[in-house]
């Protein structure tokens, strides 16, 4: 299933329920593994409020698993799908999660800094279900929605360029006094 769209806690589950047999495997860049010996270590639900630079509030709720490579690497093969959803259940029953909520795998290791990735795409490759991340991205959701951003107490935009200053325009005025004036051929000059 590649998606270009967030995917959402209910569509993750389901995918995880209806593969309970494969091995789960996360890629967090091209050929780039998580361990085989990973954890999930939590499961976390994140509730944000903000207010975007064009003033409009924004809230949504992100679902958050955390990945862990242990330093010693103790199996050959990651953890089945059955056993992560034996963790959501066991998450569920304190914490009951947002079924809309975004999901983010969150996982670092030493060659890679800790971060918060999308589910990109599922793939059941043999007896693998494999969710290959993709990174998340910094966007101006003012902009996005066709708005612009605040302003300033002038009222001009923050996204907008700045003017550059215009030189001074020079007011020309003849210095020479009324009267006589040198002119071609008389000899004056």
């Amino acid at each position: 299933m590649l998606t270009t769209e967030l995917t959402n806690w209910q569509t993750f589950k389901a995918t995880l329920e209806k593969n309970p047999d494969l091995t789960l495997q996360f890629q967090y860049a091209e050929g780039k593994w998580v361990e085989a010996s990973y954890h999930i270590t939590e499961i976390k639900q994140a509730p944000i409020v903000s207010v975007d630079c064009g003033g409009k509030m924004n809230a949504w709720t992100e679902i958050i698993i955390q990945l862990w490579e242990p330093s010693v690497h103790d199996t050959e093969s990651a953890m089945q799908v059955s056993k992560a959803l034996s963790i959501v259940s066991l998450v569920e029953k304190s914490l009951p999660l947002n079924p809309l909520g975004t999901v983010k795998i969150e996982f670092g290791n030493s060659a890679f800094d800790t971060r918060q990735m999308y589910p990109g795409e599922f793939i059941i490759d043999g007896d693998n279900l494999i969710v290959n991340l993709v990174p998340d991205v910094t966007q101006c959701k003012a902009i996005s929605r066709g708005g612009s951003c605040g302003t300033t107490d002038a009222g001009e935009e923050c996204c907008t360029p700045i003017a550059k200053d215009e030189k001074p325009k020079l007011q020309m005025i003849n210095l020479v006094s009324e009267g006589q004036t040198c002119e071609p051929g008389s000899g004056c000059c």
